[in-house]
């Protein structure tokens, strides 16, 4: 299945022009390698309004999965995950909690981690982490059930 996908960086400094995004880029070459076609990318600074604005705005423009990196951590301008949560329509935990105990394998500060699914309207959002390694590394320990997920999500329903 070729996914529409979206890929929203997400960091105050990237989108002031302070250093280059590197999260966008990574995750865009693991979604190629996925086989998925990204569609759009943003960069927008860890604002809740931008980071919802622009999840929608990807959405309206047929993206099937938006791919977050950035803003999941635990300082305090990290909102990513409350922002999704606000515009979800269900969260999927499992998705979190995976990235998560994967993640701890490798290093001790997963645990520190905010990464999480959630529904928005017919789309799947999956928050990554902003470090790129850390991306592209969460979004392998979950690619198996984004597929499946997606189907469902993009599924019209029936009536009876």
């Amino acid at each position: 299945m070729q996914l529409v996908t979206g890929i929203i960086t997400i960091s105050d400094r990237a989108s002031r022009g302070q250093y280059d995004d590197l999260g966008g880029p990574a995750l865009k070459q693991a979604a190629h390698d996925y086989g998925w076609r990204v569609l759009v990318e943003s960069l927008v600074p860890d604002e809740k309004a931008e980071i919802q604005h622009a999840i929608h705005q990807q959405i309206a423009r047929g993206c099937q999965l938006v791919l977050t990196t950035g803003g999941t951590g635990v300082a305090l301008r990290d909102v990513t995950p409350e922002a999704v949560r606000e515009i979800a329509v269900r969260e999927l935990p499992g998705f979190g909690e995976v990235m998560r105990a994967e993640s701890m394998k490798i290093t001790k500060n997963a645990i520190l981690s905010r990464g999480l699914a959630a529904v928005v309207g017919n789309a799947l959002v999956i928050c990554l982490p902003g470090k790129p390694s850390g991306a592209v590394e969460c979004l392998g320990f979950v690619v198996g059930a984004i597929p499946h997920c997606v189907e469902v999500l993009q599924e019209v329903p029936t009536s009876c």
